[in-house]
C-alpha cells in the first residue's frame, strides 16, 4: 500500500505566485482553505448558498491573485474577506433567515450552530440558545455582524480581521467590544444564552 501524498510545504504566498506561472497549482489553496470558508458560510447564509458563495470566493480570488500581498504569508483573511463581501450581498437573507430562527427555532441555518453554542454537542442546547442569540445578531449592523463572526467563527485575530475587511485594527476592535455589548445586553446578560460568542479570547 502506498504512502499518502506529502502536503505541500510551501506557503499560501508561494502558492499564490507559482499560481501566476501554472494556474493549476492554485487548487492547492483550495484543498488547504474551502472546508473552512464552506463552514463559515454555512453557519452565515446556510448550507444551500455556502456551495455558491464559496465557489465564487476561489473563483475571484483565483482572478486576483495576482494582487494578492505576498508579504502575508497565510491567504486565510484574504479569502474570509472575499467571503465577507460576498456574504454582505445576501445580507437581507442572513437578516430573515435569523430573525426566522430567532421566532421559530427553525432554520436550516440552525443546524450549523451546534459546533459553538456554548460548547455543547447537545442540540437541545444549541436550540434553546440559537433564537435568542439569532435574534441579538440580526439586530447588529452589517459591519459589526461580520466583525463579531469573523473572530467568533473564523478564530481570526484582529490585525487578520482588520486585513479580511480593509479597516484599521483600532475599528476592529470598536466594532467588536460594540457588538459584544449589543449582543449581552439583548441576552439580558444571560450567559448560558450568549455562549461563548462574547466572550471569545482577545487576541490581537
Amino acid at each position: 500500500m502506498s504512502d499518502p501524498p506529502a502536503m505541500d510545504p510551501r506557503t499560501d504566498a508561494a502558492v499564490i505566485e507559482d499560481s501566476g506561472r501554472r494556474p493549476e497549482t492554485f487548487a492547492l489553496l483550495y484543498d488547504r482553505h474551502a472546508a473552512d470558508i464552506h463552514r463559515y458560510v454555512a453557519r452565515r447564509l446556510g448550507a444551500g448558498v455556502a456551495d455558491d458563495v464559496t465557489a465564487e470566493t476561489f473563483l475571484i480570488a483565483f482572478r486576483h491573485r495576482a494582487r494578492y500581498d505576498p508579504e502575508r504569508g497565510s491567504a486565510r483573511p484574504w479569502l474570509y474577506g472575499i467571503a465577507a463581501n460576498l456574504i454582505g450581498r445576501h445580507r437581507r437573507h442572513e437578516v430573515r433567515a435569523l430573525r426566522a430562527l430567532a421566532r421559530t427555532g427553525a432554520d436550516p441555518v440552525a443546524d450549523s450552530w451546534t459546533d459553538w453554542v456554548d460548547g455543547a454537542d447537545s442540540r437541545v442546547t444549541a436550540q434553546a440558545a440559537s433564537g435568542p442569540l439569532a435574534d441579538a445578531l440580526a439586530g447588529l449592523s452589517a459591519g459589526d455582524r461580520h466583525v463579531l463572526l469573523l473572530v467568533a467563527w473564523a478564530d481570526l485575530t484582529y490585525q487578520e480581521v482588520a486585513d479580511a475587511l480593509g479597516i484599521p485594527v483600532g475599528t476592529v476592535r470598536s466594532r467588536l467590544n460594540r457588538a459584544r455589548r449589543k449582543v449581552r445586553t439583548a441576552l439580558g446578560g444571560d450567559p448560558t444564552l450568549a455562549g461563548d460568542i462574547v466572550e471569545v479570547p482577545s487576541h490581537g
